[in-house]
């Protein structure tokens, strides 16, 4: 069994029976003691569970990790992702970018083309585009929607910025989820973060989502974008071997592997 899907294995254990023991793991994946052990602090790290004396618990299962660690994480997969997505995109597009570590990776390769208009509940993005714009000598329109300080991150969130939404009509929305998966679709685990990527989804053409293999095959507590209101997913090549991947696919959204 791939490493991948061990991880899958054991998240969804944990959303059934909310706390394993180390010998039921073992167990119900035929696997050794010392594989589970790896991938449970594997799992830890990633914020997905939390160990305690015997096994694990549900406790943390499905929260992110700081946003700064994010950024850290998987940093090649979301520039391969960022590189293939951008091939969606024309000059003169009008863009939603919600407040993830992969929508920031994009904004690097955002600045190859010309006379965006971006709007975004994040600053780091915002700042970003447009100080690179400047030094590129690229001009594009950087819109920060408003509303109140998301807890952990510089991003907006709340009533305020979903209104806010409301006033635009965008080509493309480009979302980077917690998790997708071939039922439940995008999925967010906080509620202000999904009203707002839900909010972008509803008011583009497009619907792009940005996943890395680690999210594939995944769900997490608040869906905001259903499996067949996906235009295209873009993931990484490591996805492939996923057979996630392929019920995402049959269920309708374009898969683009970077």
């Amino acid at each position: 069994m791939l490493q991948e899907e061990r991880y899958q294995r054991i998240c969804a254990l944990l959303e059934t029976f909310k706390s394993l023991s180390t010998e039921r793991i073992s167990g119900e994946l035929d696997i050794s003691r010392e594989t589970v052990r790896r991938d449970v602090i594997a799992l830890e790290a990633m914020g997905r569970l939390r160990r305690v004396h015997g096994g694990v618990v549900l406790d943390s299962a499905r929260s992110e990790a700081p946003f700064v660690e994010r950024l850290k994480v998987r940093a090649k997969e979301k520039q391969a992702i960022a590189r293939a997505a951008v091939k969606l995109l024309q000059p003169g597009h009008t863009l939603f970018l919600d407040a993830g570590s992969t929508t920031l990776a994009l904004t690097e390769e955002l600045l190859t083309l010309s006379g965006l208009t971006i709007v975004t509940n994040s600053m780091d993005i915002a700042v970003r585009m447009a100080q690179a714009g400047e030094s590129m000598g690229q001009r594009h329109e950087v819109i920060v929607l408003g509303g109140r300080l998301a807890p952990g991150i510089a991003a907006t969130c709340g009533e305020t910025t979903v209104s806010e939404i409301q006033r635009y009509r965008a080509d493309f929305a480009l979302l980077s989820p917690v998790a997708v998966d071939a039922h439940n679709g995008a999925t967010s685990f906080d509620h202000g973060e999904a009203g707002v990527a839900r909010a972008m989804a509803e008011r583009a053409a497009h619907r792009v989502i940005l996943a890395d293999h680690s999210k594939i095959g995944e769900s997490s507590r608040v869906s905001y974008c259903p499996v067949g209101s996906i235009d295209t997913l873009v993931t990484d090549g490591r996805a492939r071997k996923l057979s996630a991947l392929a019920e995402i696919e049959k269920a309708g959204p374009e898969v683009v592997v970077a």
